[in-house]
């Protein structure tokens, strides 16, 4: 059975740093690029980043892009978000999830997703 599992959020300043981290069980991790979304209440879910099954390439929002950090450690099988200067709208439950070689942007094209995890960023 496949498990994706978010850990990490908080409740952290505006202007502070998070580390989300992402273990993924039941499959062949290094065959899975790995996907981070995120979703605010009343808003649609976002895209943040991927970073692809060997770790070679990463992408991100816009959004989020030169604040937030996608890796991977292949061995313990997990995925990181490193999420600097944080704002207020980062505020969000943060979603992983796994898919088969390549990254997407579309949250219905991941294989399995986790069920997320909470940060907040006061202002």
């Amino acid at each position: 059975q496949v498990q994706v599992v978010e850990s990490g959020g908080d409740l952290v300043q505006a202007g502070g740093s998070l580390r989300l981290s992402c273990t993924a069980s039941g499959l062949t991790f290094i065959d899975h690029a790995m996907g981070w979304f995120r979703q605010a209440p009343g808003k649609e879910r976002e895209w943040v980043s991927c970073i692809n099954s060997s770790g070679g390439s990463t992408y991100y929002g816009n959004s989020v892009k030169g604040r937030f950090t996608v890796s991977r450690d292949n061995a313990e099988k997990t995925v990181y978000l490193q999420m600097n200067s944080l704002k207020p709208d980062d505020t969000a439950m943060y979603y992983c999830a796994a898919r088969y070689l390549y990254c997407s942007l579309s949250w219905s094209q991941f294989d399995y997703r986790g069920q997320g995890t909470q940060v907040t960023v006061s202002s």
